[in-house]
């Protein structure tokens, strides 16, 4: 059984440096690019089912595709199979529930999103995953 390997991907530069190394490094692995449709979790309060009624629900599922589809463009252009997958919710939360409900064995991460360019060193989403995931994490910068 190969290793399985999650990337969060939201299209910017440390994210597919995060997947060009997931590539490089893992090589036999399963590496899935997961983007995650970011809602503030207070949000969530106000919707009886916020998958469906959510403004602006289906645009952001449409931007996460395009997104992941630059992703595949990435694996397509090293000869590699990427599955991809869209999540909604609160990035870190949702990126570290992946971690503990599914199979993977290594989270590879950009250092700082599109979000967290302010902070030099490690962004926000990339901070909380590493503090709370169970598996290891590697931070690419």
């Amino acid at each position: 059984m190969s290793e399985q390997i999650l990337v969060p991907y939201d299209g910017s530069p440390p994210s597919e440096k995060a997947l060009e190394y997931a590539f490089e490094q893992f090589s036999e692995a399963d590496i899935t690019a997961l983007y995650v449709v970011p809602i503030p979790e207070g949000y969530w309060a106000a919707f009886e089912d916020p998958e469906n009624r959510i403004p602006g629900a289906k645009e952001a599922d449409e931007h996460g595709q395009t997104i992941l589809d630059e992703a595949t463009a990435v694996a397509e252009e090293r000869g590699r199979n990427l599955e991809t997958e869209i999540d909604t919710g609160t990035p870190d939360h949702r990126i570290v529930e992946r971690a503990e409900n599914e199979a993977y064995d290594t989270i590879v991460i950009g250092s700082h999103g599109r979000e967290g360019v302010s902070r030099m060193l490690l962004g926000s989403v990339a901070e909380n995953v590493v503090r709370r995931a169970p598996v290891p994490v590697i931070v690419v910068r």
